[in-house]
Order: C-alpha cells, then structure tokens, then sequence
C-alpha cells in the first residue's frame, strides 16, 4: 500500500460524488430553486421594509449570507444519502473491502460533497450579484469563502454520521429536515437577532445554535455589516463545529458495516 494508492483512492471517491452529482440534473435542481425561492421572493417581497437597528439596509442583501448557508448545507447533508444509496446496492461493502484506509475512502467522499455543495453556494452567490446584493471588498469576499467551505464540511460530517446510523432513505430525510429547519429559523436569516423582541432564554438558546454563527459569519463577511458578531469570531466558532462534525463523522464510518 503506497502513498500513490491513497491518492488514488481519494480521487476515484471524489470524481464518483462528482459524476453522481452532474448526472443527477433533479438533485441540481431542486437544492437551487428552493433557495432561490427565499432569496427572490422574500428579498424582492420585504425589499421596501426597513429592519430596525439596521438603516437604509436593502433586505436583499440581509437575507443573501442565509440562503448561500441554506444551499451549502442542504447539498452537504446528501452526502449522507449517497452513503445510505451505496449501502442499498451494495457498493458501499465493495469499498470498504478495497486495499487502501478506509480514511481514503471517507476523505474522498467528504471533498466530493463539499465540493458539490460549495458549487451550489457559489451559484446562489452569483444569482444575488446578478439580483444587485452588494458585497464587501476583497479580503471580505476570501473571507467568505473559507466560511463557505468550513460550512460545507461541517454538514457534511453531520450527514455521515446519521447516515452511518441509519438504513433508510425516508428516516434520513425527515432527521435532516428534523435538524436543519429549526437550525435555519433561529438562525438569523430572516430577522436581526438583536432588534427581536423575544424571551431571553429563547435569545441564549439561539447563541449555541451553530448555523447561527454561519450566517453571522457570512454576513458579516459578504456584506460587511450587520452582523452581531465580528466575523473572525464567528469564523473560529464554525472551525470548531466543523473539525468535531468531520472527527465524528469519519469516527462513525470507519465503523459502519456495509
């Protein structure tokens, strides 16, 4: 077993999620018009509200870093899908029987659906642009950028790890929509945290939700303002959550039987 051999491994898990990716035009579909959904019906819809604390904002560009964090972990979490679809047919005990690391074979598939998720991110991007959001300068927009892969990662770590617990493709899905929806609605996207009149212990219990600090983190970064907290904060948090969703996730598959 050579260092060239894992390579190798990588790069056949990464081109497979890529290849399923481009062939599967619904998946594509589907995980861009939901988030474009929000983005121009709420952000051409609310265009002309004024969010307290905030100024003259265009709620387009408040709304934008929320529904780029949208597409990126919603693509992310199928990840988990195409594990529980090789589990069905059987490729999956195929790889796991493979001579190379099974650690080969988890990093592959974590950079396949990262990568497919941050291309539905950057396309959600590009729509804003072309729809007018306007963004920060250029280390801004870097600084974007490692939110969105830090994003993309985490996600996909949670999926693997609910996929390696898991059989079916409904029970997976209502999990995923169980966790991501209640995620997504305390998370800031639709309304500033801090102009929202809420108990206070509903206002902590959004603090130690994670998506929040992503789309804080993304805001901040994107558009250069509004955010709560400054984006290197925000950007340290999400790290952590993302190195201990991609430390269990590859804990749970290494395990899982095919």
């Amino acid at each position: 077993m050579t260092w060239f051999t894992e390579i190798q491994a990588i790069y056949v898990m990464w081109l497979r999620e890529m290849k399923r990716f481009i062939r599967s035009k619904g998946r594509l579909v589907s995980s861009i018009v939901q988030p474009l959904f929000f983005l121009v019906i709420l952000g051409f819809g609310f265009r002309a509200i004024t969010i307290p604390g905030f100024g003259d904002i265009d709620y387009i560009d408040f709304l934008t870093p929320g529904i780029i964090a949208m597409a990126i972990i919603f693509s992310s979490m199928f990840t988990g899908i195409s594990v529980l679809w090789d589990k069905q047919f059987g490729f999956l005990q195929e790889v796991l029987v493979a001579p190379v690391r099974r650690f080969s074979i988890i990093l592959g598939r974590t950079l396949g659906g990262a990568t497919t998720a941050l291309i539905q991110g950057f396309i959600i991007l590009l729509i804003g642009l072309v729809l007018g959001v306007h963004i920060s300068d250029i280390p801004g927009i870097l600084l974007t950028l490692v939110f969105m892969i830090s994003i993309a990662f985490s996600w996909v770590g949670l999926g693997l790890v609910i996929a390696s617990k898991m059989e079916d493709f409904q029970g997976f899905q209502l999990i995923m929509n169980l966790i991501i929806m209640p995620l997504f609605f305390s998370s800031s996207t639709f309304f500033p945290l801090q102009n929202v009149d809420i108990p206070e212990i509903f206002r902590q219990i959004i603090y130690f939700n994670p998506m929040f600090y992503m789309v804080d983190g993304l805001r901040g970064s994107l558009i250069g303002n509004y955010n709560i907290n400054s984006p290197i904060y925000d950007l340290g948090i999400v790290m952590v959550f993302a190195v201990v969703m991609m430390a269990l996730g590859s804990y749970f598959f290494s395990r899982s039987e095919a």
